[in-house]
């Protein structure tokens, strides 16, 4: 009787080796590299766009109007085409508004990443001396640099 415990775990120590032995025979059969052949759909060379222009700045898009007539800009306009260029993140523990011309734009909201600097690509003017536009939602803001005052808001200008 004190025999039958050493003879289960022989058997079963044998078993484990017979299996681990099994096992990997068969991943060495996995593990040749079967025959090459030719792929199914050759690759072709792809010369790139043909006819294609760089989007450069437009003349005059740094020349900046060196006066502000403030009445000219002045507006709340909608937006006639709408661009998608990626998600808003308002800045940290604010909560959405809108904004029109006439209000004071915290300082958070026109930090280096909310400005527009290719503003002409979204169709906005070119700013006036001391002013610049920001991405506030979907909306494209002119503002006063050193006040934060929005002088003219184009609604829906990103998607």
């Amino acid at each position: 009787m004190m025999h039958t415990p050493r003879v289960g775990v022989v058997l079963a120590a044998a078993f484990v080796l017979v299996s681990g032995a099994i096992a990997a025979e068969e991943h060495g059969a996995m593990m040749r590299a079967p025959a090459p052949r030719a792929p199914a759909h050759p690759p072709e060379p792809h010369a790139g766009p043909s006819g294609y222009q760089r989007v450069t700045e437009p003349n005059g898009w740094n020349t900046r109007p060196a006066t502000v007539d403030r009445p000219t800009y002045q507006h709340n306009y909608q937006a006639a085409r709408s661009y998608k260029i990626g998600p808003y993140h308002r800045p940290a523990g604010w909560v959405s508004r809108h904004w029109g011309y006439g209000d004071r734009l915290p300082r958070a909201y026109w930090g280096a990443q909310y400005i527009i600097g290719d503003y002409w690509l979204f169709a906005l003017e070119v700013p006036p001396a001391g002013y610049e536009w920001v991405r506030v939602g979907d909306d494209a803001l002119l503002i006063d640099v050193n006040t934060g005052e929005v002088l003219q808001a184009e609604y829906g200008v990103f998607a």
